[in-house]
């Protein structure tokens, strides 16, 4: 089996979870039988028996892909619908609906809806955004499959260790991700953390708020920018007091997963895609422009993480693997 993978957002241009994210399922791919190849879009004689697209591949492909008889599996991240909230939600169906009803359709088609309908299967990373998949873009439910993220070995092999004063927060330096309002509260809190990762940009001022908030604030906020090698984040996952992820939107966050299988005790945003995927296994602060109502949840969390439950394992990305060839297969046996 040849899969064909094409992604909407070249690494180049923004690092982060996707690309973790397409390099691991490659990898997978391959460790469970599969032949996986980039779509190049110069080479008009390649071939392949499917295209899997990390993102909303345009609805005008997906059609031209089923001429020459490509079945398209798609799976975008929705991590902005993923966090609005009900009301929000029902809002954005009905404009769009609306939209659909009364615009020129040559101005709708840009948005491509009709992707979801068209894909041969559709790919959530949370029951969440699974039912977003259906509610909002009328993807049928029989092609929407729930395959979450998966793990490397190196953390779910860690070992054992003793828990430090540090909370950590794996993650960009960006606005999204909210590194400075969680930095600011840990200040307010006195909680030490430690921030690892960068920003997409030193320049950015949100990011350059940050530093200069860190380096104001050494003894409670550590930051020494990112750490690339992976037997190392996991050893400081295990010796984390627990982690922190305060995002404003998300879609599944693979750091998360990765301090999950660390055993470390988690702190989340009270957004949907984590209460479906980790349940009572985390805990939740509110998302608050009020630094000193975060700082509160923040120092409550600091106090019982000794006593807090081990959250359940993650699968292995090889895992994930076998369940996306599954899905494949059965696209390919019974693709239109």
């Amino acid at each position: 089996m040849k899969i064909l993978v094409n992604c909407s957002l070249p690494f180049a241009l923004a690092h982060g979870g996707q690309a973790i994210q397409i390099q691991q399922t490659l990898a997978a791919l391959e460790a469970n039988g599969c032949q996986t190849e980039p779509v190049r879009w110069w080479d008009e004689t390649q071939t392949g028996d499917l295209i899997h697209f990390f993102g909303r591949m345009p609805a005008g492909h997906i059609r031209l892909a089923h001429q020459k008889k490509l079945p398209v599996v798609m799976g975008e991240l929705l991590t902005g619908a993923g966090s609005r909230s009900r009301l929000q939600l029902c809002l954005q169906k009905f404009i769009s609906r609306t939209m659909k009803c009364l615009a020129p359709r040559n101005f709708t088609t840009a948005f491509n809806w009709e992707s979801y309908r068209l894909a041969d299967a559709c790919i959530a990373l949370t029951p969440w955004e699974a039912h977003l998949m259906h509610y909002l873009f009328d993807a049928p439910t029989e092609r929407i499959h729930v395959v979450t993220n998966g793990i490397e070995e190196v953390f779910l092999n860690a070992p054992k260790a003793s828990r430090g004063k540090w909370l950590v927060c794996t993650t960009t330096i960006t606005e999204r991700k909210r590194v400075l309002e969680l930095a600011a509260a840990a200040v307010v809190a006195q909680t030490p953390i430690w921030i690892i990762g960068r920003a997409y940009a030193d320049t950015d001022s949100y990011a350059q708020q940050f530093f200069a908030l860190a380096r104001q604030h050494p003894l409670i906020i550590r930051y020494e920018g990112a750490v690339s090698d992976r037997d190392q984040l996991a050893k400081i996952y295990r010796e984390a007091r627990g982690f922190v992820l305060l995002s404003a939107m998300e879609s599944l966050s693979l750091s998360a997963l990765e301090a999950t299988a660390c055993e470390c005790p988690l702190l989340l945003s009270d957004l949907p895609w984590a209460r479906t995927t980790f349940a009572n296994a985390a805990s939740y602060c509110p998302i608050a422009k009020n630094i000193e109502a975060t700082a509160r949840r923040l120092r409550q969390f600091y106090d019982i993480t000794p006593s807090l439950p081990v959250p359940p394992k993650p699968p292995t990305w090889n895992e994930i693997g076998r369940q996306l060839k599954i899905i494949y297969e059965s696209v390919l046996s019974t693709s239109r």
